[in-house]
């Protein structure tokens, strides 16, 4: 679990995810040509009260990947050690 800060419509605010929901919001972010902060934001604007922000950035991110929206990882092992060293 890492916290980091994110700026919400021109508002700090820290934001606890685990590794891998970082990385998913970053792919998307990316693959939709915005940044993680305008990603946030927008999730932000649209979560029910009593959501907190943490938990909608996760349902987001399982409807993006459920909709074919998020970009899968490589599956491939590209690391020096995986080529036969």
């Amino acid at each position: 679990m890492q916290k980091r800060s994110i700026e919400i419509a021109g508002h700090r605010t820290s934001v606890s995810l685990e590794d891998s929901f970082w990385g998913a919001l970053a792919d998307y972010a990316r693959s939709n040509g915005r940044t993680v902060n305008a990603v946030v934001t927008e999730i932000d604007a649209g979560r029910s009260e009593g959501t907190n922000l943490s938990s909608a950035i996760r349902q987001f991110l399982l409807g993006a990947a459920r909709a074919g929206q998020l970009p899968l990882p490589s599956t491939e092992d590209t690391s020096p050690t995986a080529e036969g060293a």
